[in-house]
């Protein structure tokens, strides 16, 4: 099994070239929404994917990964195929804002090969590490809020990956493989790593841990138990408290190009002034892994666990009922307020009170801060979390049809995946009554818009209405509930309307 792709040229002339053939689509899709770039990229060490090209995403204009596993045996394909196809399915299901998307894959058969393609979420801000080096090259020290913040965004993707069912360990956790964005989000990438492990053949563990340890700086993230078959979750724990460590203090040192050792790591340690963030960094280093905290425990460790505010919480609470706005009313509604209104007060028996009025609240400042909870920068974790989280699920749904494929290459079943956050309509009835034409027009949350329309009867429900939307994977399945209570709604109104207007006439 090896990985087929493009080959640079270096040099000025490999220069001209590149930067002429930068736009050139080497393949498509099936379905013709993702098409491969000649660029290189490098997103994380993965088994059998030694590099991956860059690629455009037509229907959503962003750029993503393309990633090939070329299969030269046919044999072993057919032999491994189920694995793939069910290790690919609950990949599509892995959904968290501080996980890099696993957005499709497909299988490519041809006469003497077979290829397995997948297209990831691209992150062009760089790696963690790289944003270390760039920080220490500055001369500058690590924010203790930002780096509080980070542990806890990385921390939130662990403790989703180890609560599904069954657990989902990441085994390949190091800051290569923690991506940072311009706005502060962190992202965990090669998520897929252990499950690939599990399912190639020519990547077994121990395999796996010789071909990625290659690189010696990188030695000091694998826990002792790494590739003895007896390894779980805390092998993520370990990498976890080497990567906050070197968040901490930017860089561990290592002898040349030697492995870092234990030493090393322990003056690092040492060297960390707050006693909280030392015992936190050492319980995850624990030699024995069973004495090792989970991702959710160390949530609440003292170092990073405090009671959100009143503005987190509402903010969380607005995103997750969007639906119900409308689009732009945190904007609409900031501008009908008076700046020199009082919107609290806190009022003293002894002393003067304090006015805090609407002009000390900026729009834009609400706006970002909105954003930011959207994005997954501030998650709500000091609440239980529904757990498990179940594996398989349907697979992802994107909105080419199947009459746009342009291979015989069959694709998986799908089902939509991305949650409505606005919802209208419009009802329509004929002079009759006998028959109404709903138009519903729906926002998804990666800001696309689906238009749907119908006739329905009188007998038609709006259980009815919303499962059919479910079935034919117009909508999520968990929007179901909220789908047919919006439309119970609209056309309770509707008919109110219908009566009144009746009994005018």
């Amino acid at each position: 099994m090896t990985m087929s792709v493009p080959e640079r040229k270096s040099g000025s002339e490999g220069k001209e070239e590149e930067s002429e053939d930068e736009s050139e689509i080497l393949e498509e899709s099936p379905c013709g929404r993702w098409q491969k770039r000649k660029e290189q990229v490098s997103q994380g060490n993965v088994p059998g994917v030694e590099s991956a090209s860059l690629a455009m995403d037509t229907e959503e204009g962003v750029e993503v990964v393309w990633n090939e596993v070329l299969f030269s045996d046919k044999k072993v394909f057919k032999a491994q195929e189920e694995k793939i196809k069910e290790m690919f399915e609950n990949l599509m299901q892995v959904e968290h804002p501080n996980i890099v998307k696993f957005h499709k894959y497909w299988l490519d058969m041809k006469e003497s090969q077979a290829r397995v393609i997948f297209i990831t979420e691209y992150m062009s801000s760089g790696s963690l590490k790289q944003f270390l080096k760039k920080t220490k090259k500055n001369h500058k020290t690590m924010n203790v809020k930002a780096w509080k913040r980070w542990c806890t965004q990385i921390l939130s993707a662990l403790s989703y990956l180890h609560s599904c069912d069954p657990p989902i360990i990441h085994g390949n956790l190091t800051c290569d493989t923690i991506f940072i964005q311009h706005n502060g989000l962190i992202k965990i990438g090669s998520v897929w790593h252990r499950l690939f492990v599990n399912v190639f053949p020519d990547a077994s563990v121990q395999g796996k841990a010789r071909q990625h340890r290659d690189e010696q700086r990188n030695l000091h993230f694998f826990a002792p138990e790494y590739g003895t078959g007896e390894d779980d979750y805390a092998i993520d724990i370990f990498s976890f408290g080497i990567c906050a460590l070197e968040m901490a203090v930017l860089e561990i040192q290592a002898n040349g190009d030697t492995a870092v050792s234990k030493e090393a790591i322990a003056n690092a340690g040492q060297s960390l002034e707050d006693p909280l963030m030392r015992e936190f960094t050492q319980s995850c280093l624990r030699q024995d892994a069973k004495l090792r905290p989970t991702a959710h425990d160390l949530l609440f460790h003292r170092v990073l666990f405090e009671v959100h505010s009143l503005k987190l919480l509402a903010a969380h609470c607005l995103i997750n009922n969007q639906y119900l706005l409308p689009e732009n009313c945190v904007e609409e509604k900031t501008k009908s307020f008076d700046p020199n209104a009082v919107m609290a007060e806190i009022k003293h028996q002894d002393r003067q009170g304090v006015q805090l009025k609407y002009s000390h609240v900026s729009p834009l400042e609400l706006d970002k801060f909105l954003e930011d909870v959207k994005n997954g920068i501030y998650p709500l974790m000091n609440f239980a979390s529904s757990r498990p989280h179940p594996i398989p699920r349907a697979l992802s749904l994107s909105q080419e049809h199947v009459e746009t494929v342009k291979t015989p290459t069959p694709e998986p079943h799908e089902a939509e995946t991305r949650k409505v956050i606005q919802m209208h309509c419009n009802l329509e009835s004929n002079e009759e009554g006998t028959k109404t034409h709903l138009s519903l027009f729906l926002k998804m949350d990666d800001k696309l818009h689906r238009q749907l329309s119908c006739d329905i009867l009188p007998t038609d429900t709006s259980r009815d209405l919303a499962s059919e939307l479910v079935h034919y994977a117009f909508i999520n399945k968990e929007d179901n509930e909220k789908v047919a209570g919006f439309l119970e709604d609209a056309i309770n109104r509707h008919r109110v309307r219908a009566l009144a207007s009746g009994s005018a006439q």
